[in-house]
């Protein structure tokens, strides 16, 4: 089985979505091991140089953010790739469930 985990944000603004995206990342791209994988695919270490700070291009790279529509396109991505499951982490700028988040993101996935 092969299961992909994509973080999404849903919201239109970039500089509200990319903030919250890196925000998530940081944790991330303070471990070598992350930052090896990320290597190889094709990112450098200037992308992550300041973890609190990835650029554009590796936030959007990770984090699929958007409308419900355009984030069901990066999944389905996943899919036609090959994926079995795609489990979407859904991220947030504060700490509430994202209830709402779920709900729209169910209707353009089922």
């Amino acid at each position: 089985m092969l299961a992909p985990e994509q973080m999404v944000v849903v919201e239109t603004d970039p500089e509200k979505a990319r903030s919250v995206g890196r925000k998530s990342l940081a944790i991330y791209l303070r471990a070598p091991n992350y930052q090896r994988n990320l290597l190889t695919l094709g990112f450098d270490e200037s992308d992550w140089a300041d973890p609190n700070n990835a650029s554009e291009r590796l936030v959007d790279g990770l984090v699929a953010w958007g409308t419900p529509e355009q984030i069901k396109v990066r999944v389905d991505a996943h899919l036609a790739a090959g994926a079995d499951h795609v489990c979407i982490q859904t991220l947030r700028d504060d700490t509430r469930m994202p209830l709402d988040e779920w709900r729209a993101m169910a209707e353009v996935l089922n």
